[in-house]
């Protein structure tokens, strides 16, 4: 032991050290990524969107209006030659 040096000093000092090297550790840890690449935080933020309903489904009745449309110029020719 350092001459001069009160032990019980050497011990609260030493106690806080070991407190604020765990309070780094802690904060440290809350800056860990839990996505180890781009592409797997990418593919959970899509997943959770269409989850929430962002991205809507495409309309798949386009034949059935294309269909209507092409039948109504048709009718309207005919109309229009007679």
């Amino acid at each position: 032991m350092i001459a001069g040096m009160n032990p019980a000093r050497h011990e609260t000092s030493n106690a806080a050290l070991m407190s604020l090297e765990a309070a780094a550790a802690s904060a440290r840890g809350g800056f860990a990524c839990m996505f180890s690449t781009s592409d797997e935080y990418e593919n959970a933020l899509i997943t959770e969107r269409r989850a929430q309903g962002h991205y809507a489904q495409p309309r798949r009745n386009w034949p059935m209006a294309a269909f209507v449309g092409v039948t109504l110029v048709i009718a309207a020719g005919v109309v229009w030659l007679m």
